[in-house]
């Protein structure tokens, strides 16, 4: 089972666990650790996907339930009338991101804030996030990796001037949160609210020719 390395610290650290109250205290006591570093080992997996091709294709940046599709107006880095997408992941989703499209690294800002539940709609600009924009063909697109109640830090593997191709992983967020995907406004949505998706995956709109 191929694994995240952002979660090896954790894992190492409750087998270890596991190991030391097993030889101290027997088998019972050690259930705790060691169902706690399944549990770890479940979170931080981090498996392969088809990723599907053709142009003009965006698929989901994370996996989780779709909780919010609407329109607005961007003005913070698009300045652009776009679709906005905000996906929930839950502890039971992989955690792993991937990049919604093929494109270039403009920017990317890490942002203080708090850790209020990831489902809440004002989570999406009161709480911790990293927010990486993208230029692509179609113009730029912006990913928001959002922390939640539980989830204390999100990472994002790539910089400035880094290229990104769809499907390709660029960072994690650690146990529950969200993470909002703002693309073009002319982009055909083919998800609905409620709907279950996979990073990479998942076509969550498409532009047409």
């Amino acid at each position: 089972m191929k694994l995240a390395p952002e979660g090896y610290p954790f894992i190492a650290l409750f087998a270890a666990a596991t190991v030391i109250v097993f030889f101290a205290f027997g088998m019972p006591p050690a259930v705790v650790p060691l169902c706690l570093t399944i549990f770890m080992l479940n979170f931080f997996r981090d498996p392969d996907r088809n990723v599907p091709r053709g142009k003009g294709a965006f698929t989901s940046p994370a996996d989780g339930k779709v909780m919010v599709i609407r329109d607005v107006y961007e003005g913070k880095y698009l300045q652009a009338d776009v679709k906005e997408i905000g996906i929930f992941m839950s502890p039971l989703n992989v955690h792993v991101n991937r990049a919604p499209c093929d494109g270039r690294v403009k920017m990317v800002k890490h942002n203080k804030g708090r850790f209020s539940a990831a489902y809440k709609d004002e989570a999406s600009v009161s709480n911790e996030n990293i927010e990486m924009v993208l230029a692509t063909e179609y113009g730029d697109v912006l990913v928001r990796q959002v922390a939640g109640f539980v989830a204390r830090r999100a990472v994002c593997r790539k910089k400035e001037g880094d290229m990104l191709r769809r499907g390709e992983r660029y960072g994690i967020i650690k146990f529950s949160s969200r993470v909002d995907l703002y693309i073009p406004g002319n982009t055909n949505i083919r998800v609905k609210p409620g709907e279950m998706v996979k990073a990479g995956e998942t076509i969550i709109g498409e532009i047409e020719d």
